[in-house]
């Protein structure tokens, strides 16, 4: 894999960046393993790693292809809107095209399959991240973020619901959280399908939920809204986005802040980076990234001992000591 290491002023502000994060609480990650700038490449989101075919990504409405020399090609184009990325256990690319409203999967022959485009009839906002239960089952998060117009989604009280859906089949679609969060936005289902952690990140409002939140995930794929627990708060600063988990337990959080966004973000205690958590919250360690803002992570390489980054467009790595769980490596 060709990799771009990391200008002096980018080491610099690495290393800044470390120390104010160790002054407000955070460990800084061990020395010696830096993140490595690999470029500028529309690296926005949804980063997924696929055995043979290299890492995918989005953002300026294409889905990218960085194959293991280092070189992009074009996968999609126009992609929808796509956010979140995921492949299954049979090797299918599952997209939230956020633009289109719809969640698809891109068939061995190239035939793209909605999986989910409306729930009772309304349209949903803008499927965001996604993950995958050991049945097969897609679980998908709605939020809406910027322009707020043309929501359809609403309760019977005409509130707006942002939920989280899960998708049995194409066309089976079932909600599972309504009101239990504020704003979800990254999703993982942990091994065994015990649980289902939800970042909650409503960045655009002042006081707004910065909370990765875990609930018991029952064996019908709903959840239990009393099992609710507090993993981690980012207080007043951006909240999660994308994670991951290892085969060790621990999450890998993307979020914080370099530069403040007031009045509604800071960036005094969480700058941004990766946040590296016990599965019940304790924080590991921080690995930090000097690009806002740091949206999604992915294990990949070939033992998935490499952590993939991305922030601001750009696309980053870093080595882990255990490998990520994903589909295909699932003990």
């Amino acid at each position: 894999m060709r990799r771009i290491h990391l200008s002096l002023r980018e080491l610099a502000g690495t290393l800044v960046m470390a120390a104010l994060a160790c002054s407000s609480g955070v460990p800084p990650q061990p020395p010696g393993d830096e993140p490595v700038n690999l470029g500028a490449m529309q690296a926005g989101e949804g980063p997924v790693w696929s055995p043979g075919d290299g890492l995918f990504f989005t953002g300026g409405d294409r889905i990218t292809r960085r194959d293991a020399t280092g070189v992009t090609h074009v996968f999609r184009e126009p992609s929808g809107g796509a956010n979140g990325l995921l492949f299954d256990a049979a090797g299918r690319l599952i997209v939230c095209e956020a633009r289109n409203r719809r969640v698809t999967r891109t068939e061995p022959d190239g035939a793209i399959t909605v999986l989910a485009d409306n729930h009772q009839g309304k349209p949903f906002n803008s499927p965001n991240d996604l993950s995958i239960d050991s049945m097969g089952r897609i679980y998908f998060s709605d939020p809406r973020y910027g322009n707020r117009d043309n929501i359809e989604m609403f309760d019977q009280e005409g509130r707006a619901v942002e939920g989280v859906y899960r998708i049995d089949a194409p066309g089976q679609v079932s909600r599972i959280v309504t009101h239990e969060v504020d704003r979800p936005n990254g999703l993982l289902v942990s091994p065994g399908d015990e649980f289902l952690y939800v970042a909650d990140n409503n960045n655009n409002t002042a006081g707004g939920a910065r909370k990765l939140w875990r609930f018991d995930l029952r064996p019908d794929g709903t959840i239990d809204p009393q099992s609710k627990k507090l993993i981690f708060d980012w207080e007043d600063g951006r909240g999660p986005d994308g994670l991951e988990m290892d085969q060790q337990g621990d999450l890998y959080v993307a979020g914080g802040l370099n530069e403040p966004h007031p009045p509604f973000e800071s960036a005094e205690k969480f700058k941004g980076g990766v946040y590296v958590l016990s599965a019940e919250g304790e924080l590991l360690r921080f690995i930090p990234v000097p690009v806002d803002e740091v949206t999604n992570v992915a294990f990949g390489g070939g033992d998935w001992k490499t952590l993939f980054i991305t922030a601001g467009g750009t696309l980053w790595s870093v080595g882990v000591s255990a490998p990520g769980l994903t589909p295909f490596n699932l003990p």
